[in-house]
């Protein structure tokens, strides 16, 4: 295949998306970077600091979940246009907040922020699968790096703040002058057109392919793994299109019976909850629990930032020499080990150093259990919807719970059920294994590989890459 796409438009186009990728992270780093300042200025403890994180796990389960039918009803391109505008709007709302002290305000301020990272993670991973395509090589890895990456510049940037007292609102009101023109420089690299659907039950459809497009926690996270063929077809056959089954209500409900596909749920439960709890409070735990200053707790987790990147940016060749379920069983444990460290080990330094173990144990459990699900069964999009879904709850109920048990137990204690749930990940991490290939089985051809539609290209079998993030 050739290196590089003739089009110059594929080019700009995934410009565009990486920088649509790194925006979120930078917008979110931002505020957990700067969350033990914004606590002494709310004057808030660890539950109702639990509170205020609801919001955006609030947000992010609604932008995924009205995603899809929107893409399926607009096109990608105006509803990652609306997702970044959330997100400003997000980061504009925080900066308000923290001015007047306000936590609702806040908490709505993040509510519109993981609505934002919530709309436009499905609808750039959907744009990413059809880049990834016209390139004829992996380019959705790098662009969940991108994230990264601007998770990385914005804790650079909270560290900096941090340490040097810096004002939060103007710290906010900074990052979102940077984001609005980062925002300015992606959009004319957009193309119209990609994902709207010519079913008339797409939207109505659209769980299926918001969780096969989105990641998560974040993230952001989940792209690599779930945006495949039932999200995208090729862009070169005119607009891409999504389809959905009718009978996808019937299928889903099946799923629900299937015990293989609920232990990989089960996986990508604590993974996406070991995830979050690291963006939610980790500098806080270190503040709180380790006594550091608000700058290095900030620091610590740029440090997590950077484990993370390092994981997705080098984690490929790892799954491709040694399979799946050893990364996603080594890399639980790897987190198990970290958090432990952390809870359990009265040491500043030694918790600084952990973290990095938490991170890059991490960094590709989320997307490879996704994986996993898409390649278990028949109907990928159903089963990476019903355990993207799986992985939103531990989103949802996470931040409230360990704020709960930190303001009763402090943040390290808070900590052990997280990594309770990293062992249990790491048990269940065999069922993660690509299952046989089966010949006659709905969307696999004679040889047993599963298929893809291109457009006008028709039916083709779909080079297997089981293991690859």
């Amino acid at each position: 295949m050739e290196n590089a796409p003739p089009d110059p438009l594929v080019r700009h186009h995934r410009r565009a998306l990486q920088l649509c990728f790194a925006i979120p992270g930078l917008s979110l780093a931002t505020w957990v970077t700067r969350t033990p300042d914004i606590r002494d200025r709310l004057g808030a403890s660890t539950a109702e600091m639990g509170l205020v994180l609801f919001g955006m796990s609030i947000g992010s389960m609604l932008g995924i979940l009205v995603a899809a039918a929107l893409v399926a009803r607009f096109s990608t391109r105006p509803v990652i246009v609306a997702g970044m505008c959330l997100v400003a709007a997000g980061v504009g709302t925080m900066a308000l907040g923290t001015t007047v002290a306000s936590a609702p305000s806040v908490a709505f301020g993040l509510l519109l922020l993981g609505a934002g990272v919530g709309l436009s993670e499905v609808a750039s991973n959907v744009d990413g699968a059809v880049v990834e395509r016209e390139f004829g090589r992996p380019v959705l890895p790098a662009l969940h790096g991108c994230y990264s990456l601007g998770t990385l510049i914005g804790a650079g940037l909270g560290v900096a703040g941090a340490a040097s007292g810096f004002p939060v609102p103007w710290h906010l009101a900074a990052v979102l002058l940077l984001v609005a023109v980062l925002l300015a420089f992606a959009v004319p690299g957009l193309r119209p057109g990609i994902g709207r659907s010519r079913s008339a039950d797409a939207g109505s459809a659209g769980a299926g392919t918001a969780g096969a497009g989105s990641a998560g926690a974040g993230p952001e996270t989940a792209g690599s793994a779930g945006a495949g063929p039932e999200t995208a077809g090729s862009a070169g056959a005119g607009p891409v299109v999504v389809e959905q089954s009718a009978t996808g209500g019937v299928r889903e409900r099946r799923l629900y019976l299937d015990l293989r596909l609920l232990m990989i749920g089960g996986v990508v439960f604590g993974m996406t909850l070991a995830e979050g709890a690291a963006t939610d409070w980790l500098p806080l735990l270190m503040v709180d629990g380790h006594e550091m200053p608000s700058g290095l707790g900030s620091l610590v987790y740029a440090g997590f930032a950077a484990a993370m990147a390092a994981g997705r940016f080098a984690g490929g060749p790892v799954v491709a020499r040694v399979g799946r379920p050893v990364v996603l069983g080594g890399g639980a444990l790897l987190t198990a080990v970290g958090i432990a460290l952390v809870s359990f080990v009265d040491s500043p330094v030694a918790a600084g150093c952990a973290v990095l173990l938490w991170g890059l144990g991490t960094s590709l459990g989320f997307p490879l259990a996704l994986s996993a699900a898409g390649e278990s069964g028949p109907d990928t999009t159903g089963r990476v919807a019903l355990t993207s879904r799986i992985g939103y709850v531990g989103l949802l109920v996470g931040p409230p719970a360990l704020g709960f048990l930190g303001e009763h137990h402090g943040l390290r204690a808070a900590m052990v059920p997280v990594l309770l749930l990293m062992l249990v990940a790491a048990a269940l991490s065999p069922t993660t294994a690509p299952r046989p290939l089966r010949t006659g089985e709905p969307g696999r051809g004679d040889d047993g590989r599963p298929l893809r539609t291109d457009g006008a290209a028709g039916r083709e079998p779909v080079p297997s890459r089981p293991d690859r993030p």
